[in-house]
């Protein structure tokens, strides 16, 4: 596979998954066609030696592995699905001022600014009753650009370019329509009945999501650069996916897609759940081969990295500030924000420096803080070596992000080369 072979499935992963649902929902359609069997957790698992699994939880994360012969190490690869976003309320509709507008719920750590002015749509789980009194849940993508949040007028606001804050109960909330009479459970009904799902008896529970309608592009003089929604993180999770995808069933491989990291992982399907400790006690029933497995892995979490902006060169560190097309960032940090130590650290690059990949380092400035991802809590969870890495990305947290068109395909040897 080459670079614009890859990238070019990277776009079309990207703006096919608006959700986390709809992100482990295409990669679950990934897997299958690349042979792996799709197991269920409610069930009793009978796995061959020689073949490849996954497994889904919530419908938002995903396990997918390799179960070769001689399986002692693994060589594991963790990202999460979801990014920030404005979450639909449950009771969303809002009608005021001649206008409909729907309530949202800042999900995650996101920069609000970016939010306003934009082509929104809506996409998410919807559950329901059907005709047979049975509850289904079923993924929607309304795609239509249906919402937008207007800015307020500089003359309205003469600190507009000095002075921003925004109000997340009342200043960022979607406008729908200038009718009076919009029935928010008819609009599901009509999207579902799209899907030809006609027999909904009652509505019961909604996890929807805004996200902006803009499709992910190349930008940049010679292409240098990747805009898009969601690349944190789904630019590691598609990363992650082709990895195991390209590896055959004889070599010991899991992928690990999370939920719930923007928002601490603290969840049945994130990374301080049970889901990836349940699936490697099924694997390995037998306790001691279970320790010996993980004390011989290697865990490593892909999360994107801050690159170095430009125009703020000052919020780095000058000795660990990472350039785009640069390469692989590695990410320490003293106080285990980071799970990296010099052991991963060492393999990581000697595997980069056999394949001829550059690799950086990124630190956060001692006088910042520094945010987290699922290294440390797997790491806590499971006790196994953990290396920390991430692509460098601008404008992390924003609707649309920046990252290099070199970076991705080059992690994505690295892993091949474990």
């Amino acid at each position: 596979m080459n670079k614009d072979y890859f990238n070019e499935g990277l776009l079309g992963f990207l703006d096919a998954s608006p959700t986390p649902f709809h992100a482990t929902q295409n990669m679950s359609m990934m897997l299958s066609n690349a042979g792996f069997i799709k197991l269920d957790e409610a069930q009793k698992w009978n796995l061959d030696k020689g073949k490849k699994y996954f497994v889904t939880r919530n419908d938002s994360s995903v396990i997918a592995f390799t179960y070769p012969h001689d399986s002692k190490a693994y060589t594991m690869v963790g990202a999460h699905t979801d990014s920030p976003n404005l979450k639909l309320k449950p009771n969303p509709v809002i009608q005021e001022h001649g206008v409909t507008k729907l309530g949202v719920e800042p999900y995650g750590g996101l920069l609000l600014n970016p939010w306003f002015d934009r082509d929104l749509s809506l996409a998410g789980r919807v559950s329901y009753l059907d005709a047979n009194d049975e509850i289904q849940s079923v993924l929607i993508d309304v795609k239509k650009k249906i919402a937008t949040i207007p800015s307020l007028a500089i003359h309205l606001d003469d600190k507009a370019n000095k002075d921003k804050t925004i109000n997340k109960q009342t200043d960022i909330t979607p406008i729908l329509t200038t009718s009076d009479d919009f029935e928010f459970d008819e609009f599901i009904k009509w999207q579902l009945s799209k899907l030809d799902i006609l027999d909904v008896k009652e509505l019961y529970a909604h996890e929807l999501s805004f996200y902006d309608t803009q499709k992910a592009s190349f930008v940049g003089l010679s292409d240098d650069f990747i805009s898009s929604a969601r690349l944190d993180n789904l630019l590691s999770c598609y990363v992650g996916l082709l990895s195991i995808c390209s590896v055959d069933a004889g070599k010991p491989i899991l992928f690990i897609a999370s939920d719930h990291e923007e928002v601490g992982s603290e969840s049945t399907s994130g990374a301080g759940g049970s889901f990836l400790e349940n699936t490697l006690r099924r694997i390995y029933s037998d306790y001691d081969e279970y320790m010996m497995m993980l004390r011989s892995s290697l865990l490593i979490s892909a999360d994107n990295a801050h690159a170095i902006h430009p125009n703020f060169p000052s919020k780095h560190d000058k000795e660990h500030a990472p350039h785009i097309n640069k390469g692989v960032v590695i990410k320490v940090n003293a106080n285990q924000r980071y799970a990296s130590n010099a052991t991963t650290i060492s393999k990581f690059m000697n595997i980069a420096s056999k394949l001829g990949e550059p690799y950086q380092q990124f630190v956060t400035r001692s006088d910042m803080g520094c945010g987290s991802t699922i290294g440390p809590i797997t790491a806590t969870r499971l006790g196994i070596e953990t290396l920390d890495v991430g692509l460098p990305t601008l404008g992390m947290h924003s609707i649309r992000e920046v990252c290099g068109s070199d970076d991705a395909y080059s992690l994505y040897k690295i892993i091949l080369g474990f």
